[in-house]
């Protein structure tokens, strides 16, 4: 990418450093934990793809009928947004700070040398690669100047299918605890699997290691960043108490993204007068960013936080019908199990038969030649929470009735 530079003698390396910094430098990316995608002037795609379950018994003449299974595609957007860098400066100022430094030439045309005009570059660098760590992961796009583009926080807060945590746990091991175990197990072994918190909750979790007589680092060490053998990752602008797992990766096979582009702009870094009569000059760049996640079901998260952002949602099973009621012939009745989690079907009644489908339960009885009516009940139950359950009464008259 070319970098034009127009009516100034700045030093073209620290320029290159400058537009690095701009476009990558802040902790999410520098320890290649998001995939940055380069070159998005208007909209960019993350298409996901999943399948159905699609194994089932063996048939000699299948047709279509018998299909099992499909594949469902969606697509997720990176949208990036415009903003920029603008100050201005004086450099007679620096008359009086940086005596070697004075800026030389006839009074009307006088300018900083190199050195100082470099300084000046890197210090802008320093700010915008600050203020864009910030903005990668906890920014809100809104109408002003606070609100550039949203960032991998807020986009998570969109996200419907996130693997949120109900715990009461005080410790942090306590918190990594409950955050591994509902890691999905096809993503708990991957490499690119990371545990991103704050600084401060690292902090903790090095002292509750420490604590613990001969097993870990003494007072003079920090313990190694890994629970269980995944990889923690801290970050600055992380905020306190709140703990995520999910895939991190620099390439396609990590689950968070960012599309970058500085604008289609000749002056993409402008350093020039405010105007021909003014001794003022000005920095402005222009920049376009966006941030999002591919799959929730990859991202755990627990918030602690006193007012948590990512709230669980409410443990509940229910079932529909919540009363069958089986031909004396004999026959079978479809159930549909709605449920916020996991759930264990009970045993099947007496004189019933229960059988689990994808959307809940089939229930058959064989023709009831008892001489009375059969009845009983069907429990399920919630596995994450076993005062939690859905109750099915089934009857089934007698023959001849």
């Amino acid at each position: 990418m070319a970098i034009v530079v127009k009516n100034t003698n700045y030093n073209g390396e620290v320029l290159e450093q400058l537009l690095t910094l701009a476009a990558t430098g802040n902790e999410i990316v520098e320890k290649g934990l998001i995939m940055v995608i380069p070159g998005v002037e208007k909209k960019i795609s993350l298409p996901r793809l999943r399948s159905g379950k699609m194994l089932q018994k063996r048939k000699e003449n299948p047709g279509v009928e018998d299909s099992k299974g499909n594949f469902n595609y969606d697509e997720k957007s990176l949208d990036p947004k415009d903003f920029m860098a603008f100050t201005v400066f004086n450099p007679r100022a620096f008359e009086q700070i940086w005596r070697p430094w004075q800026p030389k030439g006839n009074l009307v045309f006088a300018e900083l040398p190199p050195e100082a005009q470099n300084a000046l570059l890197a210090e802008l660098a320093k700010q915008v690669q600050f203020e864009l760590g910030d903005h990668y992961i906890n920014g809100v796009y809104g109408d002003d100047d606070d609100h550039l583009f949203n960032g991998i926080l807020t986009q998570m807060t969109k996200d419907t299918e996130l693997i949120i945590v109900d715990s009461e746990e005080e410790t942090m091991l306590g918190k990594l605890k409950a955050v591994r175990s509902a890691i999905p197990k096809a993503i708990r072994n991957n490499p690119n699997l990371r545990i991103i918190m704050s600084i401060d909750d690292f902090d903790k979790y090095d002292d509750e290691l420490t604590e613990r007589e001969a097993k870990n680092a003494s007072e003079t060490d920090v313990n190694a960043r890994r629970y269980k053998g995944i990889t923690i990752e801290t970050l600055a602008a992380w905020p306190d108490g709140l703990i995520v797992a999910t895939l991190c990766s620099m390439g396609a096979d990590g689950n968070l993204f960012a599309a970058v582009n500085l604008q289609d702009d000749e002056n993409v870094i402008q350093i020039d007068k405010i105007s021909n009569a003014s001794e003022l000059y000005f920095f402005k760049m222009l920049m376009k960013v966006d941030t999002n996640i591919a799959f929730g079901e990859e991202t755990v998260v627990l918030d602690s936080r006193d007012t948590p952002v990512f709230k669980p949602a409410a443990k509940t099973v229910s079932a529909d019908p919540t009363a069958v009621t089986i031909p004396a012939e004999g026959g079978s009745k479809e159930v549909t199990i709605t449920a916020s989690g996991e759930y264990t079907v009970g045993a099947a009644p007496s004189g019933f038969d229960v059988e689990e489908t994808e959307t809940g339960v089939t229930i058959s009885a064989e023709a009831n030649d008892t001489g009375s009516e059969k009845s009983g009940t069907l429990t399920i139950t919630l596995n994450s929470d076993s005062g939690k359950t859905a109750k099915v009464t089934i009857t089934q008259a007698k023959q001849g009735e």
